[in-house]
């Protein structure tokens, strides 16, 4: 290690207090939180809710990019009415809670932003790797794989907001360790403050894990592994990665979306490079 173990005790006392009350937390959005309630309502009507989202116009700008992009085959969309109509309210409320979820990032890479913007370059490549394989591997809907790969993410902001009020954030070696080390719990804990169905969140719990395999097809998790490890290899960071051919979610392609190129990883993705880096442009306005 490049720090000592004295320095690196203090600031996990930083994040042992943060965890012990989430008053520190990132929160949600109001707006978000408002769209949240008005879905909850088992008689809510299109036209109130498209009102609700008027009131975000980033939010409604990304929820009619989505809705009239190639993938729904129809053409493109003028109205937050034919947005609802076109998506349903369930496919409203992920795309909502992605937009949600980008914007906190983007809020506090200002605050941190030495330390931030190659974490999130590293998790814009995980999110589009991953949305790319669900456009190409059509088992899960890609939407739920967008929220699932950021959301898996969501720790990684719950360690920086630890320091938000402190002059000096850790090193970067620090900060990386610190985040192998809390990420996924702290991301458990505000995933909850948020309150996150808990089916995403045993989704979530299984990102990172190559082998731990609970569904006999592919799953959301699965597919998030996948984009993870290929998000890796193309970051150079994958020194340490097992053979892909071992991965649990590996083993459950069938052709031709388990051929591999001469390096043993997945010829769909490293085919497509360009393509992905696009959609990361595309979705998240942010080249990597």
């Amino acid at each position: 290690m490049g720090f000592t173990h004295a320095n690196y005790a203090v600031y996990r006392e930083v994040i042992a207090q943060l965890m012990q009350g989430n008053e520190q937390l990132p929160s949600l959005p109001s707006i978000t939180l408002e769209i949240r309630r008005a879905l909850a309502k088992p008689d809510v009507s299109f036209a109130s809710l498209s009102k609700i989202l008027a009131k975000d116009p980033s939010l409604s700008a990304m929820l009619l990019k989505y809705a009239s992009s190639p993938h729904f085959l129809h053409p493109p969309l003028h109205s937050l009415l034919d947005v609802i109509r076109v998506l349903g309210l369930a496919q409203v409320e992920r795309i909502t809670m992605v937009h949600s979820v980008t914007s906190l990032f983007t809020m506090h890479s200002a605050y941190h932003k030495r330390l931030f913007v190659d974490a999130w370059h590293r998790v814009v490549l995980k999110a589009s790797v991953s949305s790319f394989l669900a456009r190409h591997i059509p088992l899960v809907p890609e939407d739920q794989v967008l929220l699932v790969s950021l959301l898996s993410e969501v720790g990684t902001l719950g360690v920086l907001s630890a320091f938000k009020d402190r002059e000096h954030p850790p090193p970067e070696d620090m900060y990386v360790s610190l985040c192998r080390e809390y990420s996924k719990s702290l991301g458990v804990i505000m995933m909850k403050k948020w309150q996150v169905d808990e089916a995403f969140i045993q989704m979530i719990r299984r990102i990172g894990n190559w082998h731990e395999s609970i569904h006999e097809n592919l799953d959301l998790a699965d597919l998030v592994n996948l984009g993870l490890y290929h998000a890796l290899v193309l970051r150079k960071a994958g020194r340490d990665l097992p053979p892909l051919v071992g991965l649990a979610a590996f083993q459950k392609l069938d052709a031709p979306f388990n051929l591999l190129d001469q390096h043993g990883h997945m010829s769909l993705v490293m085919q497509h490079v360009t393509d992905i880096r696009a959609l990361a442009i595309t979705l998240f306005k942010v080249e990597v």
